[in-house]
C-alpha cells in the first residue's frame, strides 16, 4: 500500500486550502471532521444533508483535503481515520480557515465561529 502525502506545514499554501474549501462538500466533510476531533471511518462522512456522497467521490475530496495539508489521515487496519489540522494551520494562516469557515455558516443561516472549534472533551 502507498503511503498517504501530507505535505509539511511550512510547505502548505493558502491557494491549496482555498480550492480544497471552494467545494461545499469538501467543506462540509472538512467541517464534519473538525466537529468530531477525529473520524474512524469516512462513511461517517459520506451524508451531506440528505443526499449521500459516492465512496469514489469521498475519497477523492478526502484526498484534496488532505494534500491541501487541511487534515492528517492515518490507516488502522481497513480503516481511515482523519483529524483536522486546524491548529497547524491557524498558526501558519490567522483567521484564513474561520472566515471561510463563517463565509459558509453565513450562507446556511449558521452561528459564525471567532476561533479554533472545542475540542471534543475538553473544557472551555
Amino acid at each position: 500500500m502507498r503511503p498517504l502525502f501530507h505535505p509539511s506545514i511550512e510547505d502548505v499554501r493558502p491557494e491549496a486550502i482555498l480550492h480544497a474549501l471552494a467545494d461545499p462538500d469538501r467543506a462540509a466533510i472538512f467541517a464534519g471532521i473538525m466537529r468530531s476531533g477525529c473520524v474512524e471511518a469516512c462513511s461517517a462522512l459520506s451524508a451531506i444533508g440528505d443526499r449521500v456522497i459516492p465512496k469514489s467521490s469521498l475519497s477523492n475530496h478526502v484526498k484534496v483535503l488532505r494534500e491541501a495539508g487541511l487534515i492528517r489521515s492515518e490507516r488502522h487496519g481497513v480503516e481511515m481515520r482523519n483529524q483536522a489540522r486546524w491548529a497547524e494551520v491557524e498558526a501558519r494562516f490567522p483567521g484564513l480557515l474561520v472566515g471561510i469557515i463563517n463565509a459558509y455558516a453565513s450562507d446556511l443561516g449558521g452561528k459564525p465561529q471567532t476561533r479554533e472549534p472545542v475540542e471534543p472533551g475538553s473544557r472551555d
